[in-house]
């Protein structure tokens, strides 16, 4: 693969990254709520979950999920039915939030692994990786498997290095929003909306 070709795909990965989807609500609202720490832990179960994706698209088992509804309606099922019950979770939580115990509630591993299992049980991102990745592929490549885990590499990578600059960001706005009363509850309600949303948005 040339320069060209990877300082391409670099741009295009970045401009997507920051696009604001699903996974960038979440980490906002997470890093509001837990701070910046939580949502470094968070970006990189997120990153992580992009190297299972591109290992199932070397594969072949993108294609395969691809061509079976049903497989791919049990993935989006499962994928949703984890988030509600985060969501649920998150909309119970009536605990104040203070500074000098952010992210206290949950260890980094364990929102390390949420991370990757929302990920992971994302067929959407899957799909993408499969048609996303061979456009930045020469058609005369000799061996595709390497390339195409290059490019996952790489693709996490930036992705779990602007992500934590928005969890770090986002960390410094939460001290400035812990300031007025009560503010609190609201993120927790607005982490737990985010959720939901993206419950609903992996089946459709």
């Amino acid at each position: 693969m040339d320069t060209a070709t990877l300082s391409y795909f670099l741009l295009a990965s970045a401009l997507l990254t920051l696009a604001p989807g699903p996974d960038v609500m979440y980490l906002l609202a997470k890093s509001l709520a837990d701070g910046a720490r939580s949502g470094i832990a968070l970006a990189g179960g997120l990153a992580s979950g992009v190297i299972f994706h591109t290992t199932l698209v070397i594969l072949g088992v993108a294609a395969l999920i691809q061509s079976s509804p049903s497989a791919l309606a049990l993935l989006k099922t499962v994928g949703a039915v984890y988030l509600l019950y985060l969501a649920f979770g998150a909309l119970r939580d009536k605990s104040e939030i203070r500074l000098g115990n952010a992210g206290a509630s949950e260890s980094r591993f364990s929102l390390y692994r949420r991370g990757v299992l929302m990920n992971v049980l994302n067929p959407k991102v899957l799909l993408f990786f499969l048609t996303f990745f061979p456009q930045f592929i020469p058609t005369d490549a000799e061996n595709v498997g390497q390339q195409i885990a290059l490019l996952g590499l790489f693709f996490s990578a930036q992705a779990f290095l602007i992500f934590s600059a928005i969890a770090l960001c986002a960390g410094r706005l939460r001290r400035l929003l812990l300031q007025k009363k009560g503010i609190g509850r609201v993120l927790h309600i607005t982490e737990g909306v985010v959720l939901l949303l993206i419950a609903v948005f992996l089946l459709l």
